[in-house]
């Protein structure tokens, strides 16, 4: 028969053995991603090498062919960031401190503007904003990247806006970042934030598709939840969660 101290005990093996898991995946995609880009940098090199000295010697498909290469290998790298960044959310250490939220959201948009310095967005951030018991990077992090996204997906919008909406619970505040951009179908919901899928042709927005992948696994790993709203061509909404209580814990 068996006993509730025996399945507590069985809970708590569980526990550890997919904290185990965790940890050998994420030691795996960072010895991967980061062992992945010495080769992937002579590809790079060498094509690039043959582009410069030997391009009047090939015929225009050849060279078609080669410039693929090297779009191919920026695209790996690229590919190659994003999963060392995965992995380094995972990995990193916490160490929570009192964050003023207002002031990392001033500094994560600061950071995308400056990545779009042609465009022109409404921009309404939240004031008011409180002070949090987190960890500052990862929630810079995360907001960067949701920001980001934000800016990205409103490019062919004639009027592009993005609002930041804020409401303080009781052991928590609920972050509503609302845009009016490309959106998404209710049906694709289940994909989104999965690493490296993408609703939309890189041709239509770039990107590799992690930046909603980081986020996520960033608000996890302080505690919080994300969810996503949405519809086609009208804009996309991010509910974030996050513990404010001094006792909550941190993955």
């Amino acid at each position: 028969m068996t006993t509730e101290s025996d399945s507590a005990a069985r809970i708590a093996q569980l526990e550890a053995q997919v904290g185990q898991l965790q940890r050998e995946m994420q030691d795996f995609t960072y010895t991967v991603s980061h062992d992945l880009r010495a080769p992937l940098r002579h590809i790079t090199s060498f094509a690039k090498l043959v582009q410069m000295e030997s391009a009047e010697q090939l015929n225009e498909e050849a060279q078609g062919f080669l410039a693929n290469v090297v779009d191919s290998a920026a695209l790996m790298g690229r590919m190659l960031d994003g999963l060392l960044a995965l992995s380094r959310v995972g990995m990193a250490p916490l160490n929570p401190q009192p964050v003023a939220l207002g002031a990392v959201l001033q500094a994560a948009s600061t950071t995308v503007q400056a990545r779009y310095p042609n465009r022109t967005v409404d921009w309404q951030p939240a004031s008011d904003l409180p002070t949090l018991p987190t960890e500052a990077a990862l929630l810079q992090q995360a907001l960067t990247e949701l920001l980001d996204n934000a800016w990205k997906f409103t490019a062919k919008t004639a009027q592009p806006q993005v609002e930041l909406l804020a409401e303080r619970m009781d052991n928590g505040v609920r972050l509503q970042l609302r845009d009016n951009g490309a959106g998404f179908a209710t049906q694709q919901i289940d994909r989104l934030g999965l690493p490296f899928v993408r609703l939309h042709s890189a041709q239509q927005f770039p990107g590799v598709g992690l930046g909603l992948a980081l986020a996520r696994k960033c608000v996890q790993r302080l505690g919080g939840t994300l969810e996503l709203q949405g519809a086609p061509e009208q804009g996309c909404t991010v509910v974030v969660e996050l513990p404010t209580a001094a006792g909550s814990s941190l993955l």
